[in-house]
């Protein structure tokens, strides 16, 4: 178990003096972390280390499989980037340097998990089966949906901050009254929300109600520093993850950058949730080493040499190093995930240009399980409109 510095999380307590401008001004994992420990089994070197908590055992195979998920996912979302910068899409929301906490987060989950996401969870999205293209159909604007949230256990994105934390909690009190907590078919559910959404009044109306209710949730927050342009020290007095024992329940901070301790917190927390313990908030320490979307500038509100400090906790590199140091994968297996990676984005370069827009009426056609009367009123109305451009035309 190491310790970790990073105290960007703590501010002043009232009636205190604020850190000087300084200190301030210092990059965050260079602060004490004066919230204490923090969960970690890889370093930033690339070595492993064990926590009395969190035995974690994983094959080399699927270390491996982890690293090639990393590799993979940061290789769709830079496609993605480039293809908004193209024009090909209309926005995107990278999760450069946040990969660590979503592939170890996603493949913590059992197949009977069920996920609501931001619109960031590109990672999660990719554990769960869906294709990116799908993803990227989305931010296009030539998908009505994107997939079916049952079929992959894997919720629609959300746009709106935090509002799905009440659909989870929701959800996971459906699931607890319709037995699915406890035995072996047992259920839990996961949400996934960033250090910005703490702030919103939905997220802390779903603490309330998972609390008191005994849900089978956990709440997992990647806390990226940022938000959308406000640093942390704006969202919050105290480190993110004690808040939930204002509400009743047990928070736990881990490195967001390293893959083993987020696979490994998240695992323990969702097999408590299954087991009818309640829920667990997660805390992710880590950093979007991006912009918010595509639409964003950060270099108008952070410092250059802040984003320099992260990158030498790169998710990506200490596992690589990890795999190199000890022998558990060759050269040969880095040359062919970074091959494959090539192919994928070469895929999904190809599928974005080549998307069909949707036929404007099937916008009508999954509203609702069954037509209402008003709804096929204003199908035909439309459809009456669509063909006055035609008969226009043909004068």
């Amino acid at each position: 178990m190491t310790v970790e510095s990073g105290a960007a999380t703590t501010a002043a307590l009232p009636n205190q003096p604020l850190p000087n401008q300084a200190l301030a001004d210092q990059p965050a994992p260079e602060m004490p972390d004066q919230a204490g420990e923090f969960i970690q089994l890889l370093t930033p070197e690339g070595e492993r280390i064990d926590h009395p908590d969190y035995p974690l055992e994983l094959s080399a195979a699927d270390i491996a499989g982890l690293y090639r998920d990393l590799v993979l996912v940061r290789r769709i979302d830079t496609e993605a980037i480039s293809l908004q910068r193209q024009g090909e899409l209309g926005i995107w929301a990278s999760l450069l340097g946040q990969e660590a906490a979503q592939i170890g987060s996603g493949r913590a989950l059992s197949p009977d998990d069920m996920v609501f996401p931001t619109y960031r969870e590109h990672g999660v999205a990719w554990c769960r089966g869906i294709d990116p293209v799908k993803l990227l159909e989305l931010y296009r604007g030539v998908s009505h949906g994107g997939w079916a949230p049952e079929e992959h256990k894997f919720h629609l994105y959300t746009i709106v901050i935090g509002s799905q934390t009440l659909h989870a909690t929701g959800y996971a009190m459906g699931i607890q009254r319709d037995g699915a907590v406890g035995g072996d078919q047992a259920e839990a559910v996961i949400a996934y929300f960033g250090d910005g959404a703490t702030s919103q009044g939905d997220v802390n109306e779903a603490f309330v109600w998972a609390s008191v209710f005994n849900a089978p949730i956990v709440f997992f927050c990647q806390n990226n520093q940022w938000a959308i342009s406000e640093p942390l020290e704006k969202q919050s007095r105290i480190p993110l993850y004690q808040r939930a024992r204002g509400f009743g329940f047990p928070g736990l901070r881990v490195d967001g950058n390293d893959v083993l301790a987020c696979y490994a917190v998240t695992q323990k927390a969702l097999q408590a949730a299954r087991e009818g313990q309640g829920p667990t908030f997660i805390e992710a320490f880590t950093y979007r080493m991006g912009a918010h979307t595509t639409t964003d500038d950060p270099t108008r509100y952070r410092l250059a040499s802040e984003l320099e400090v992260w990158k030498l906790k790169d998710p990506i590199e200490r596992v690589r190093a990890y795999l190199a140091r000890t022998g558990l994968a060759e050269p040969e297996f880095f040359a062919s995930v970074d091959a494959e990676a090539k192919q994928v984005g070469a895929r999904v370069r190809e599928a974005c240009r080549t998307m069909p827009d949707p036929p404007p009426l099937a916008i009508f056609d999954h509203v609702y399980a069954e037509p209402t009367s008003i709804l096929q009123t204003e199908r035909e109305q439309f459809a009456a409109y669509l063909d006055s451009f035609e008969q226009e035309g043909a004068r």
